[in-house]
């Protein structure tokens, strides 16, 4: 039996309690919320169903070392010490990731460039021959972070992002990323007991990831590989067993979910994803215009959706942001709907409701608010600015 060991997963910022209650959810222990990261104990199995489990991880990391930094040369010196054959020999070929919030260095590329030459002269030293570099498609992927003076160094069992779920392969302008849209749906509560809404919904990766959640569906049973499958102590059947016992607990909605848009574009790209995601049994998708149609679900619904804004933003935003208002109040009673938008002056004033949750979040870069309204029939309708 494998024993259990530190972990580190790395999330969205304004999703660490969200991701915590994820990973206790799936069994880890020793669970800790950091910023931006989580981290738990667990053994090889765990690893491997938090890769496939996951909806608001962006990779699983496995901390291997950790020193204190005083010069840039500890770093190196600090590096050659490391067992480096433990993880990956002379032939093989990786790649190194490196994040910087420190004094002493101040370029992340530069760290990475000189841990490379620090494993890559360990190998020559010792063996005379050397791994290669592979940016694209490495056999070994090392992290290392330097927090002031702290240096640690973990293998990324991910590879590529977990955002990359394997599903997608229409997209429109700024497409939102997954593991952000699954954050999105699972801070409004959703758990599919309630019908699922997403009245503009682009290239339908917001509802997608909410059938995901409906039915209990692994967030990234659809990739084609990830980064521990290629180290030498990979359990292939381990692996096996892991990724059946996670199918074995799907199970199937019985309520809707519906999404819409006024794009045909958009709707040909969403039904696209939805195919490739085999979840046509379970999403909805019309082109249709939120501005000029009724709620498709009377109640026990939770509408979620990702305006237009920012950038990608070529409308009146005023006047935009007063239709989402009006349309809510007047076609969407008894729902509690939820939209992101980093329109805070222009855009959020102009709705006309009063918001009962406002949470901090980011899309990309932009800082952006998730915000709620409980829309309410008859007199309890309001037009209270938030």
């Amino acid at each position: 039996m494998d024993e259990n060991y530190d972990m580190l997963a790395k999330c969205l910022y304004g999703f660490e309690s969200v991701l915590a209650r994820e990973l206790r959810n799936l069994g880890a222990q020793n669970v800790r919320e950091g910023v931006r990261n989580v981290q738990f104990k667990g053994d090889k199995g765990f690893m491997y169903k938090a890769n496939l489990a996951l909806r608001t991880a962006i990779r699983i990391l496995v901390p291997i070392e950790t020193f204190t930094l005083r010069t840039e040369d500890d770093l190196y010196q600090n590096l050659s010490r490391i067992s480096w054959e433990k993880y990956l020999d002379e032939n093989a070929t990786l790649a190194i990731h490196s994040s910087v919030h420190s004094e002493i260095f101040s370029n992340s590329h530069y760290v990475s460039l000189r841990s490379k030459d620090a494993i890559v002269d360990y190998f020559r030293k010792k063996y005379q021959k050397r791994p290669s570099i592979d940016l694209k498609h490495p056999d070994v992927q090392f992290d290392i972070h330097i927090q002031k003076n702290t240096c640690t160094v973990s293998l990324d069992s991910s590879g590529e992002s977990l955002h990359k779920r394997g599903y997608r392969t229409d997209t429109n302008i700024a497409p939102i990323n997954e593991v952000l849209a699954a954050g999105l749906v699972l801070l409004t509560g959703y758990d599919g007991t309630q019908n699922f809404v997403d009245p503009m919904c682009g290239s339908g990766t917001i509802l997608i990831e909410a059938a995901m959640i409906a039915n209990n569906i692994p967030a990234n049973i659809n990739r084609s590989e990830f980064a521990f499958e290629k180290w030498p102590d990979f359990d292939e059947e381990l692996f096996a067993l892991i990724h059946d016992s996670l199918l074995k607990k799907i199970r199937n909605t019985d309520k809707k979910i519906i999404g819409f848009d006024k794009a045909p574009s958009a709707v040909r790209k969403a039904q696209s994803n939805v195919e490739n995601a085999s979840l046509e049994e379970f999403i909805k998708i019309e082109r249709k215009n939120f501005f000029e149609e009724t709620s498709p679900v009377d109640r026990n619904v939770i509408v979620v959706f990702n305006p237009p804004y920012g950038e990608r933003l070529e409308v009146n935003v005023p006047v935009f942001y007063k239709q989402i208002g009006d349309t809510l109040k007047q076609h969407y009673p008894d729902t509690s709907a939820w939209l992101i938008t980093s329109d805070f002056e222009e855009g959020l004033k102009n709705v006309g409701l009063r918001t009962s949750r406002k949470i901090k979040v980011f899309n990309g870069k932009l800082e952006c608010k998730f915000v709620k309204y409980e829309m309410y029939s008859g007199s309890r309708k309001t037009s209270k600015q938030s």
